[in-house]
């Protein structure tokens, strides 16, 4: 590495910076998606347990660590408890659960696919990056013969060894970030269906709700 052209250097020190950065990422997603999956199942069992909507939407909204589920749920419920305190109706008040819950939903979505694309981008281009570093140090090798004249492994392993390793550091850097991304994508996409099915089952619930209460008045 020290006695590798500039050029080549040069290469391998932003691999291994591109590499840094997405171990880094990669344990930050990690432990996001399953904190993320955790809150989800403890505020599936809370919810499904049948207590009062308005007594856990209290709890909710109070809790500094609450997941995307109850976020998600928190928007739903505040819209129907505003819209039923002003006597909307039954279509109106409904349809503003369902938006607040599809932006909250998009929210979510957002935050748990945060740097995907930056992974994505290092184990697409860090190939290529390598593959770079071969092609000059291989044209060092070739300079190398025609300034000595000698084809003699001497003269050529030098180039021939840094562009190999370049190549390997590109490798090195690719393979994790494009198996993480390909993991955490499709960790991200259950998540987003759960969250996507509880919006639809509250929703159901809602409307349930709605119904009982035209029904109580008429």
């Amino acid at each position: 590495i020290l006695q590798a052209s500039v050029v080549v250097q040069a290469v391998m020190a932003l691999l291994v910076l591109l590499s840094l950065w997405s171990w880094w990422q990669i344990f930050l997603k990690l432990f996001q998606l399953r904190r993320s999956a955790r809150d989800t199942d403890v505020f599936e069992n809370e919810f499904w347990k049948g207590g009062d909507l308005a007594e856990l939407f209290q709890r909710t909204s109070s809790s500094s660590d609450a997941g995307g589920l109850a976020h998600l749920f928190a928007s739903g419920f505040r819209e129907y408890a505003k819209h039923r305190k002003q006597g909307s109706n039954a279509a109106v008040t409904l349809d503003s659960a369902r938006r607040a819950m599809r932006a909250a939903y998009q929210r979510e979505i957002d935050v748990l696919e945060a740097h995907l694309a930056g992974l994505a981008t290092v184990g697409s281009v860090s190939p290529y990056i390598g593959l770079f570093g071969t092609v000059i140090g291989i044209m060092t090798s070739f300079i190398g013969i025609a300034a000595s004249k000698n084809t003699n492994l001497s003269v050529v392993a030098p180039g021939i060894a840094e562009a190999l390793l370049a190549t390997a550091i590109g490798l090195v850097a690719a393979i994790p970030a494009v198996i993480a991304y390909n993991k955490f994508h499709s960790d991200a996409a259950k998540i987003g269906s759960r969250l996507e099915g509880f919006a639809d089952e509250f929703s159901a619930i809602l409307s349930r709700q709605i119904d009982e209460k035209i029904a109580r008045q008429g």
